[in-house]
């Protein structure tokens, strides 16, 4: 049972190895991974049902106790990430396809990454929690009217259409999830280390199809796809961390609004780009390539802010010894 849970463990916080390992197979390899994205949906509810199990009644405390922290972190995931895509497109002239995808990344709630890489960061986990709950819970008006919004001129997009996806893939796994831990709390808290093991299988095998599905065209787009991916999740990190140290919060929680900003649910990106724009296959691939680079980037982020902390204590340390 104990090496089970240090598996589980392992493979959660080394997701960007998973993720980079599999993809490179796949792309040598498509034929044996291919297959996986006629399984996107299933797989993403399958991660955002293990979401719901893990939530728990006093996660939603901080919505009552924590409204303007969480306001801000939420105003500034719907606005800075999809108008920066919305700019990023524009600013590279990119191709329609490249343009949905980027757009559909940057119009997404939040991931549970995000969790992850805030507490790495030594960063307010609670409030990091809180706003990947209720970003995923907006998620279905917010992300489907953004969408509308900005890739309106590149595609037709069906509001309602991409409503009735976001609610199918997120919504209902997510309070599904929630309603079974509300009914059997002691059977889920003892399966709740192995939870993460789902959403980790499940974002592997959704990358993995798409790289598999789109290896030959990854070779002639991947590198532009890959500069802008890295740029918009920059944007997302620097313009979340910058915002919340203007409005002067606490160092914890400019760290947890700075990661929840720059990191989406980039697997559900890839989802809506399955089943809303199949005439747009290349609209999975920004997702696809933004599910490795942000964990990557994020982990480089929580070194940063580790440093800067560290530094600090080390000159507060100095000066009182001084005095």
């Amino acid at each position: 049972m104990n090496r089970t849970k240090k598996l589980c463990g392992f493979m959660s916080n080394n997701i960007a190895v998973l993720i980079i390992i599999f993809s490179v197979i796949a792309f040598f390899y498509p034929t044996g991974f291919s297959w996986a994205t006629n399984y996107t949906t299933f797989f993403l509810g399958a991660a955002m049902f293990g979401m719901g199990l893990t939530i728990k009644a006093s996660d939603f405390r901080i919505v009552f106790t924590r409204p303007k922290d969480l306001c801000v972190g939420c105003a500034l995931q719907y606005t800075v990430m999809p108008f920066a895509a919305f700019a990023l497109a524009k600013l590279f002239g990119l191709p329609t396809d490249l343009a949905l995808g980027v757009i559909l990344v940057g119009c997404c709630p939040g991931g549970t990454a995000s969790n992850v890489i805030t507490y790495v960061a030594g960063g307010d986990v609670p409030l990091s929690v809180g706003m990947t709950i209720v970003s995923t819970l907006l998620a279905p008006i917010c992300t489907p009217f953004l969408v509308y919004l900005l890739a309106g001129s590149w595609v037709e997009v069906s509001i309602l259409t991409m409503m009735a996806s976001v609610v199918k893939v997120v919504l209902i796994p997510v309070l599904a999830g929630i309603l079974i831990y509300r009914v059997f709390p002691k059977q889920v808290d003892k399966i709740r280390d192995f939870l993460p093991l789902i959403s980790v299988v499940a974002i592997v095998m959704i990358i993995s199809g798409i790289v598999g599905s789109n290896a030959e065209k990854i070779v002639t787009c991947g590198a532009l796809v890959m500069i802008v991916v890295a740029i918009h999740n920059g944007i997302g990190l620097l313009l979340g961390t910058g915002a919340a140290k203007l409005l002067k919060l606490e160092e914890k929680k400019v760290t947890a609004i700075g990661v929840e900003v720059g990191m989406q649910n980039s697997g559900l990106a890839i989802s809506l780009a399955t089943a809303n724009f199949a005439l747009n296959p290349l609209a999975t691939l920004p997702g696809a390539i933004f599910s490795v680079w942000h964990n990557i980037s994020g982990t480089l982020y929580a070194g940063i802010r580790n440093r800067k902390k560290a530094e600090k204590s080390e000159n507060a340390e100095n000066a009182a010894v001084e005095i």
